[in-house]
């Protein structure tokens, strides 16, 4: 494959940015910052203001209050077609009446670069995506992955200080959005490109970004590596947001919490002392066959290599355990078992 490597990213820095429309605050003081080269994915639920971050960040819509600073420039009055900005959005955006190295070309052409020079960055962008076979074909003609292929091909062939990318795999399917996704990492990892990546999907922003940042409401709730934020959630809604939760009584005691028959240290963000709720990963469950257990097994879901084993507690709350699918097949619906709970640090709210 030729290398398309075009040297280190830039830094980016978004400073205390508002965005009011009329009495709707979007973003509420947000600061990032993105290191050279770094790909960091923005997750949340809808309106939490992600992708206005990423428009602001764009160019394509204007802060009510704060700065953005791209490699050390203040480019928070420069209009979108200065900064330097490669984009892919949720849908495809190819023209029709182009073929996909017409497509990859386009952004080269606007700039001025010679018929030769363009057609041969674009076929270099087309390899790097592993689409050279489908130069030749127009829209209608490739599937919707590969579109979304091009997409990216055509962003990255203009050599963009940062790569947007807003929602680009919503609209493909399971298998395909996959597959796109890690090869999207493998082009950024390869080009070095500095990426902001906005998602509402957990399992894409987990899967590729160094680090990740989680919003609601227009603030980042917290930014950190993905096994970080999914272990160690700053904040009830982190841990909420992101990954499955049990819900568990539970009694806290100088950073201890007491729940199911256990005792585990409680993470930073937990009560202090007291009565709460410990949010409890599937996969922090155990489950121990057991003809004297006080539980009792409702339902094993299936999901390949692992299963889902839906325990009922003698107080009727029904605990869901994420077991390998070798051991749940030791379970079946109406067996007695006992449940516990692995030694893993837990956010205990109120």
């Amino acid at each position: 494959m030729t290398s398309a490597r075009t040297g280190v990213g830039v830094g980016v820095e978004l400073t205390d940015l508002t965005r009011v429309y009329g009495t709707v605050k979007a973003l509420d003081g947000l600061t990032l910052h993105i290191e050279p080269g770094e790909f960091v994915a923005l997750l949340g639920p809808s309106g939490c203001g992600k992708t206005t971050a990423l428009r602001i960040l764009a160019g394509l819509d204007e802060a009510t209050s704060g700065t953005v600073s791209v490699g050390g420039r203040d480019v928070t009055s420069v209009p979108a077609n200065k900064r330097d900005m490669g984009m892919v959005f949720q849908a495809y955006s190819l023209f029709p009446h182009l073929t996909a190295l017409q497509n990859v070309e386009f952004g080269l052409k606007v700039r001025g670069r010679d018929r030769s020079k363009r057609s041969t960055r674009a076929a270099e962008m087309l390899d790097l995506v592993g689409l050279s076979a489908h130069a030749d074909k127009y829209a209608a003609e490739m599937s919707g992955g590969q579109q979304q292929r091009v997409a990216l091909a055509r962003a990255l062939a203009i050599e963009p200080s940062v790569l947007l990318l807003d929602e680009p795999l919503s609209a493909l399917d399971a298998k395909v959005r996959s597959q796109l996704r890690d090869e999207i990492r493998r082009v950024q990892l390869e080009v070095g490109t500095t990426t902001l990546f906005v998602t509402h999907d957990q399992e894409e922003a987990l899967a590729v970004a160094d680090r990740v940042g989680v919003m609601s409401q227009g603030r980042l709730e917290q930014l950190a590596p993905p096994a970080q934020v999914y272990a160690n959630p700053a904040t009830p809604f982190v841990a909420e947001f992101v990954g499955l939760n049990n819900r568990v009584p539970a009694r806290v005691e100088a950073g201890r919490a007491l729940l199911l028959g256990a005792t585990v240290p409680t993470l930073d963000g937990s009560i202090a002392n007291g009565q709460g709720t410990a949010l409890l990963r599937p996969e922090s469950v155990t489950v121990t066959a057991d003809p004297a257990g006080t539980a009792t097994v409702k339902s094993v879901a299936f999901l390949g290599p692992i299963s889902r084993v839906y325990v009922e507690l003698p107080d009727a709350t029904v605990l869901d355990a994420q077991l390998s699918s070798a051991a749940a097949r030791a379970f079946e619906p109406g067996a007695r078992v006992t449940v516990g709970v692995e030694p893993t640090r837990l956010l205990v709210v109120s």
